[in-house]
């Protein structure tokens, strides 16, 4: 909540011409809007454009923000729309035959082989839900929203978000009970 009033007081202080207190709000959000995008299935280089993208168009829009509403809700929903908007435009490009290798992994040091090894095998889990599921499953997790802010991002009553919740939860308890992984651990990372 103090987060919030924080958020208030910056984007206040951009309406009125404070352009600089901006970079306050991007370095309070742009990890969480990149973990969003890159758990959502964007790779490496879309979700960096993406996010940078999310930022310029939650700008060039602040003053229809309801400063009353989480700011990081309203954050989220613009970035998760670019990201629908993207697959959109990639399917279109695909139907009409260009070539496109949605499913490429970036190159990682040896040094984290390892570890990026792990997280691949998440984010292939994760690939393994709708997108509903997996969105859901993302804003609960790596951005501790409400049910409520989830509802509200995805435009769903919070009943659904939370059948959908359940549902990815169980999912990816199917999926993690091969490999014998801890979900409550693999989720807090």
């Amino acid at each position: 909540m103090d987060d919030q009033l924080n958020d208030e007081a910056l984007i206040k202080e951009v309406l009125q011409g404070g352009k600089e207190a901006f970079a306050f709000l991007v370095n309070r959000y742009k990890d969480r809007v990149y973990g969003l995008l890159r758990g959502m299935g964007a790779q490496q280089q879309d979700a960096q454009d993406l996010t940078q993208e999310a930022f310029i168009k939650a700008y060039r829009s602040l003053s229809s923000h309801h400063i009353e509403r989480s700011f990081a809700s309203w954050l989220y929903t613009i970035a998760a729309n670019l990201l629908r908007d993207s697959w959109r435009r990639r399917q279109a490009d695909i139907a009409y035959g260009h070539n496109l290798n949605a499913h490429e992994y970036m190159e990682c040091p040896e040094a984290m082989y390892l570890q990026m090894e792990k997280r691949l095998e998440i984010h292939d889990m994760l690939l393994g839900l709708s997108p509903q599921h997996r969105m859901v499953l993302l804003l609960r997790y790596t951005n501790d929203l409400s049910y409520e802010e989830i509802g509200v991002i995805l435009d769903i009553p919070v009943s659904k978000v939370q059948n959908d919740l359940h549902r990815a939860k169980k999912k990816m308890k199917q999926l993690l009970k091969d490999k014998e992984v801890n979900v409550h651990e693999m989720l807090e990372r």
